[in-house]
């Protein structure tokens, strides 16, 4: 069973983590926040600002992770989609720093609250997804401050000592928002000539 020690280690790191993203981001000027790197791929190629929109809705879905292992041990996950949030990946660019910053504070608000209201064999219980294999509780939790980690040297222009053990190839999740993006613009263009 999860220890109060590994609990109280978890919410030191998540918050450690959190105010390194946030010193990160709000020291870059709305030129940085916008640039891309050059030579990357899939989320490497987001800019400053996409990426605080991709920790958003990352963090809204693993909270969502959590509950499915709450409700039900042993949770298959595989057909809970990613979460949406206010300001999604594709409309990241067209928005400011504090906007997302103050966005992840609102998600991580109900984050902790999650936490808080857990028993220590909470922790414990499992879900298994389709990414990272079968993990308790307490491992999706910990992915929230290595996710931050990981994004933040991105933001600040470094490599991360952090990557996903993913249970295959890591997906290029910028080139499918593109196309989930393109295809849902197809939609609406489509919708009112159907209509008529």
């Amino acid at each position: 069973m999860a220890t109060r020690e590994q609990i109280d280690d978890l919410k030191t790191k998540m918050a450690e983590e959190r105010a390194a993203l946030i010193e990160g981001a709000r020291a870059l000027t709305p030129e940085d926040a916008l640039r891309v790197p050059v030579d990357a791929e899939g989320e490497e190629q987001w800019t400053a600002l996409e990426q605080l929109a991709h920790l958003w809705e990352m963090e809204r879905t693993y909270d969502t992770w959590v509950k499915a292992a709450l409700a039900e041990n042993g949770a298959d996950l595989a057909q809970i989609p990613w979460q949406r949030v206010p300001i999604p990946v594709e409309d990241a660019n067209g928005r400011t720093i504090d906007e997302l910053l103050r966005g992840l504070e609102l998600e991580r608000s109900y984050t902790l609250g999650l936490i808080d209201g857990m028993s220590l064999d909470a922790f414990d219980r499992t879900a298994k997804s389709p990414l990272f294999g079968e993990l308790t509780v307490l491992q999706y939790l910990r992915s929230f401050y290595r996710h931050d980690r990981q994004h933040t040297a991105q933001i600040q222009g470094r490599q991360s000592d952090y990557q996903p053990a993913f249970k295959g190839k890591e997906p290029n999740q910028r080139k499918i928002r593109l196309e989930q993006a393109a295809q849902r613009r197809a939609e609406q263009a489509e919708a009112p000539a159907s209509d008529a």
